[in-house]
C-alpha cells in the first residue's frame, strides 16, 4: 500500500473491513492503497473506498463505517430509497453510494452477497474492459 499523509479514519482490525478487501481484491487487477485515510481499491480507476463521510457531517458514523462504490445507474434509484444506503460527500454528485454498515449491524448481520454484488458491478462500471472480460472467463468456470 502506498503512503497516505492522511490519518487514518477506519481501524485496519476492522472486520467489515478485512470482509470488504477479501471481496476487492479477488477482482482481477484489484489493488488496493489509502487515499484521504481510508483504504481505496482500484484498477485503473478507484472501484470501491472503506469509510466516507457525509455532507456537512464529515464524522458521521453511518459514513465512517460503509463501502463507498458506483452503482449502475438503473440500480442507483432503488438504492437510494433503502435506509442502508446514503449519498457520500465528494463522490455523491458523480453517482456514488455508500452501504452503511453502521446501520446494517454487526459483521454477521451483512449479506456478504449482495456487498460482493455491489463492488462487482462497480468494478465493472470503473475497470478496463480487458479486466471486465477475464473477470466474466472466471465466472463461466
Amino acid at each position: 500500500m502506498s503512503e497516505d499523509p492522511h490519518p487514518s479514519k477506519v481501524d485496519d482490525a476492522d472486520p467489515h473491513l478485512a470482509r470488504v478487501r477479501a471481496l476487492c481484491l479477488a477482482l482481477p487487477d484489484a489493488a488496493e492503497k489509502r487515499s484521504h485515510g481510508s483504504p481505496t481499491f482500484f484498477t485503473r480507476k478507484v472501484f470501491a473506498t472503506f469509510g466516507g463521510s457525509r455532507k456537512g457531517d464529515h464524522y458521521s458514523p453511518i459514513a465512517r463505517h460503509a463501502l463507498l462504490f458506483l452503482p449502475d445507474a438503473s440500480e442507483r434509484e432503488a438504492l437510494v430509497e433503502d435506509e442502508r444506503f446514503f449519498v457520500p460527500a465528494y463522490v455523491g454528485p458523480s453517482g456514488w453510494l455508500g452501504l452503511s454498515f453502521h446501520l446494517v449491524g454487526g459483521v454477521d448481520q451483512v449479506d456478504w452477497e449482495e456487498v460482493g454484488e455491489l463492488i462487482e458491478m462497480s468494478y465493472r462500471l470503473t475497470a478496463p474492459a480487458s479486466l471486465v472480460r477475464e473477470l466474466d472467463e472466471r465466472s463461466a468456470h
